[in-house]
């Protein structure tokens, strides 16, 4: 098959583009002109052809998807770029007959949420109904959260003082998946004419008291959960921060993460009825196993 990607350059893309050549694909990437060239060598070393052009003309994009089977986006950003690009894309797929289109929804289950409660996903929402009235065949993957952030960036482990954080009740469970794991089943789901229009998958489904059980499990010293407040504490102290917000067009400010911590606490956006199965030989890694490889050089 014929799969053209749009932000093939990130950190999923450039997973998901190595899938889809283990899986026997041509893959084109469509990049913006004047990409730096470092970014560009660890598909191009994969054969991937590289179409550089401006992912805002409909016109170029529309000669660049002639003969492709399917159209995945793995664009990151805010609305500019996820639901005005995402349309542009969208729109030259449909002229250029297209058949199949993956948008860049790999997130928590934003359908089951409040509007209006997380920035971001509601983006994903705005571009969903767009999608929906256009009648391309569209497959929305959902992960839940990237397993790869508990290891740095996402706040859950407290490695310093062997916690983790925990807003709510920490018998919760939440969804985990590693950044390798989402592109490989994404490759799958690319190659599958069949794929309907919700996947969801996760790697594992964990609550903060197992994390804190895991963590004690694999470095023999204890963890244990640190619960500084409930939902409406944490609420307040997001209200606070984004109003500090010196940088609003940051896709990914800190009120924000903690706004999908908070999302992941409530519960509402926990995935049920997983297609983890859907496509054989998929060896999903799990929190311990994560967790295992990174604490191996890791003092804790």
């Amino acid at each position: 098959m014929n799969i053209a990607i749009a932000g093939a350059t990130g950190a999923l893309g450039t997973r998901i583009t190595k899938s889809l050549i283990a899986n026997g694909a041509t893959v084109k990437a469509l990049v913006r002109p004047g990409t730096d060239p470092s970014r560009l060598l660890p598909i191009t070393k994969q054969g991937v052809e590289i179409a550089e052009l401006n992912l805002d003309s409909p016109q170029e994009l529309t000669r660049a998807l002639q003969g492709t089977d399917c159209l995945i986006s793995a664009l990151l950003g805010l609305r500019e770029v996820m639901v005005e690009t995402q349309t542009t894309l969208l729109d030259a797929a449909l002229k250029a007959r297209v058949p199949r289109f993956i948008p860049s929804d790999y997130a928590m289950d934003f359908t089951r949420l409040t509007p209006g409660t997380n920035r971001n996903l509601d983006l994903h929402r705005d571009f969903q109904q767009r999608l929906d009235r256009s009648g391309i065949q569209a497959t929305s993957i959902l992960n839940g959260m990237f397993m790869d952030l508990l290891t740095g960036e996402a706040p859950f482990y407290l490695w310093k003082i062997r916690r983790v954080l925990c807003w709510g009740s920490p018998e919760q469970k939440m969804d985990f998946t590693t950044m390798d794991d989402t592109a490989a089943f994404t490759a799958r789901a690319a190659l599958d004419p069949t794929s309907p229009r919700w996947l969801k998958i996760a790697g594992d489904q964990r609550s903060a008291r197992e994390l804190a059980a895991i963590a004690s499990n694999i470095t023999g010293k204890p963890f244990k959960t640190l619960r500084p407040g409930g939902l409406p504490v944490l609420a307040a102290i997001i209200n606070v921060a984004r109003k500090l917000n010196s940088a609003p067009s940051e896709p990914f400010p800190a009120w924000q993460g903690m706004q999908y911590m908070h999302n992941m606490y409530e519960g509402k956006a926990l995935m049920t009825d997983l297609a983890n199965n859907r496509y054989p030989g998929m060896n999903w890694t799990t929190v311990q196993n994560l967790l295992t490889d990174f604490l191996q050089t890791r003092k804790v």
